[in-house]
């Protein structure tokens, strides 16, 4: 802590990284409760928040990607899309990794088809596998090639 009673840099840093990551333990239990619903979404956010001051566009893009994530598993799509969106709009406009965009996509597909858009669902998700093929990084790649296969896309 400061002298003013805030966080530190690394403090918020560590801060961040451990809500992010507790936000993936809870994605990934099943049968969650509503409480853990609730909780998954709380520690989405303030990861985000907290990456605030010692983070830069592509962990601020990275966060608005979880959140849009949670949003969407929790069947809220106006919010997944809006977040989905904010994470494209940071990973175009400040030119962060290549991953990140694809991931963006990704988000948006996955946001479109909870709203019941499978059309242009169907169209971001072809986006974003067509970024993630060309991403240098094999494990970039693996990443987004994941995720695309858990989309709720109906061919």
């Amino acid at each position: 802590m400061t002298d003013d009673g805030s966080l530190d840099y690394l403090a918020e840093r560590t801060l961040a990284v451990d809500l992010f990551n507790h936000v993936w333990t809870l994605l990934d239990t099943a049968d969650r409760t509503p409480e853990q619903d609730a909780e998954m979404l709380e520690a989405a956010l303030a990861s985000r928040q907290h990456w605030e001051r010692p983070g830069g566009a592509e962990q601020w893009a990275i966060g608005e990607w979880q959140i849009s994530r949670v949003y969407a598993v929790l069947g809220d799509g106006p919010l997944a899309l809006a977040h989905a969106r904010q994470c494209w709009e940071l990973s175009v406009r400040d030119g962060v990794d290549d991953f990140v965009e694809a991931s963006a996509h990704e988000a948006i597909a996955r946001a479109l088809a909870v709203c019941g858009d499978m059309d242009g669902a169907r169209a971001e998700r072809d986006l974003a596998y067509a970024l993630a093929v060309a991403l240098d990084d094999d494990d970039d790649r693996a990443v987004v090639e994941s995720d695309l296969s858990t989309l709720p896309i109906a061919d």
